[in-house]
């Protein structure tokens, strides 16, 4: 999962957002985005969904597994 972590803060720095900010955006804390973004945490299920339709993007892509 190592690149869903890289395209996690990629697109996080993209829009210029902390990741507190990005946290109060799809309802978790800090510490979760912060776990995701170092790979020390899955990212499952409905914050995916919540990720991939903040930044637009794919959960294919999200999760590393498209380039698109």
């Amino acid at each position: 999962m190592k690149l869903a972590a890289e395209r996690i803060k990629s697109l996080r720095d993209e829009r210029g957002l902390t990741q507190v900010e990005l946290g109060k955006v799809i309802g978790v804390s800090k510490s979760s985005i912060c776990r995701w973004e170092k790979d020390q945490a899955d990212l499952k299920g409905e914050y995916a969904i919540r990720l991939a339709e903040y930044f637009d993007v794919s959960i294919d892509y999200l999760l590393g597994k498209t380039e698109y």
